[in-house]
């Protein structure tokens, strides 16, 4: 079910969830991260470092330095491409996998919770 939400019933929705990781996770993750992450999840492969910086119109160094973050939690592998030793593809992990498998179930769960009308706890 996809439901209509107006402009502040977005941001109480996506406010319930950065709180709610916050709390389960410590919340390491800055928003170019995060959008990193779900871009090389969802998004066709294959990925390339200025595929995605091309993609999230940001500059190469801006992902390097997201993805050397990613890299060090684990949820995401960069590798250097045996057929040109310049670009970097990069790789999913199943620690990334069940990350956000996770985050998505706390997005549904705050979802719902916000539907039934249930004062958040933050």
């Amino acid at each position: 079910m996809v439901a209509e939400l107006a402009p502040m019933q977005a941001l109480e929705l996506w406010r319930r969830v950065l709180i709610a990781n916050l709390r389960l996770t410590g919340g390491d993750l800055s928003a170019r991260q995060l959008a990193l992450l779900l871009t090389v999840y969802m998004a066709p492969a294959p990925r390339t470092v200025r595929g995605l910086a091309d993609f999230l119109d940001i500059s190469t160094p801006a992902v390097t330095r997201a993805l050397y973050r990613l890299n060090k939690l684990g949820v995401l592998r960069r590798k250097l491409d045996k057929g040109n030793r310049r670009r970097i593809v990069v790789h999913r992990t199943v620690k990334g996998a069940v990350f956000l498998r996770d985050f998505a179930d706390l997005v549904a769960a705050t979802a719902r919770a916000l539907d039934q009308g249930e004062t958040p706890a933050g």
